[in-house]
């Protein structure tokens, strides 16, 4: 295998009750890793995610440290055993955190702390039940701009996560996204769909979110990455803390480039991907993005064992 690779991280909606748990009977690290969250959050993160129930789970304040220490756990497990460090690091949305824990840009205490904050941050800013996402399938993304434009009204609606070619989400107020799907299929959509979330993630509604998140931002101490972490935002590494403070709060409101962000690992040279946390959701999106790119991801025993034989080669 050669030797340049990628390591990436899920964000919110990859979570399940259950997960890592296999992992973590036979990794010590995984357990203490969720301690050390549930030190800081007072509560027993690891209980919560092995034993739901599920609607505790799924509420967005324990979901992102629960993803955040997900992603940490399985990194831990890969960089103790993995000879060769990663040539880059990114997460999607929320897992954009664990790439900064992973490249040691931010304490995970510290990280868990600002996670909470954001989520809270993010359900408040819009009254429930009054904004929305959606995924709209078999279009591309210019078109999916046209899609928003054309139905926002007087309204919020953005196209928010291009995930992969075909397969963009929107988010903004509730009844815009609604005009969307409903125009989606005469615009060109294969298909439309409604996401389950409780907040519209990356969009201006989130904006007020972003202020807040940048005040709690100023109380931690951020590092430059000793690994180059692609940000959601702009597809590329930054250069200062200060840049680094503000993009992650403009990450709250500015659109996830995935697809950029797999391409620009590419660029850098990377043959392999690494998801590490549960699910499958970036190896997937990323095998629609680059068929060239050797896919792999650690979220059981497993996996683990065959990520790690070929990391090792």
């Amino acid at each position: 295998m050669d030797t340049q690779w990628a390591v990436v991280f899920p964000g919110q909606g990859s979570q399940s009750v259950g997960m890592l748990g296999e992992l973590g009977r036979e990794r010590s690290v995984v357990r203490d890793t969720f301690g050390e969250a549930s030190d800081v959050l007072g509560a027993d993160l690891w209980y919560l995610v092995q034993n739901g129930p599920a609607e505790r789970l799924n509420r967005t304040e324990n979901t992102q440290p629960a993803m955040l220490a997900a992603g940490v756990a399985v990194w831990r497990v890969l960089a103790a055993e993995v000879p060769v460090p990663p040539t880059v690091a990114a997460g999607h949305s929320l897992g954009e955190y664990s790439a900064l824990v992973a490249a040691d840009a931010l304490d995970f205490a510290d990280a868990v702390r600002v996670v909470r904050e954001r989520a809270l941050a993010m359900q408040d800013a819009v009254p429930e039940a009054a904004g929305a996402m959606a995924a709209i399938l078999g279009m591309d993304d210019d078109a999916v701009r046209e899609l928003c434009a054309a139905q926002a009204g007087s309204e919020v609606l953005e196209p928010v996560n291009f995930n992969s070619p075909g397969q963009v989400v929107i988010a903004g107020s509730a009844a815009a996204v609604d005009r969307a799907l409903a125009a989606a299929p005469a615009a060109g959509a294969r298909k439309a769909v409604r996401l389950s979330v409780s907040v519209p993630s990356h969009c201006a509604l989130m904006r007020p979110a972003a202020e807040r998140l940048r005040s709690a931002l100023q109380d931690v101490e951020l590092r430059l990455p000793r690994i180059p972490v692609l940000h959601n935002a702009s597809a590329a590494p930054v250069d200062s803390v200060d840049a680094l403070r503000a993009i992650l709060a403009e990450q709250l409101y500015r659109p996830v480039r995935w697809v950029e962000t797999v391409q620009a690992m590419r660029g850098r040279g990377v043959q392999t991907l690494v998801e590490a946390g549960p699910g499958r959701v970036l190896t997937g999106l990323a095998k629609r993005i680059d068929r060239e790119l050797a896919l792999l991801e650690v979220s059981n025993a497993e996996s683990l064992a065959k990520s790690l034989a070929a990391l090792r080669a």
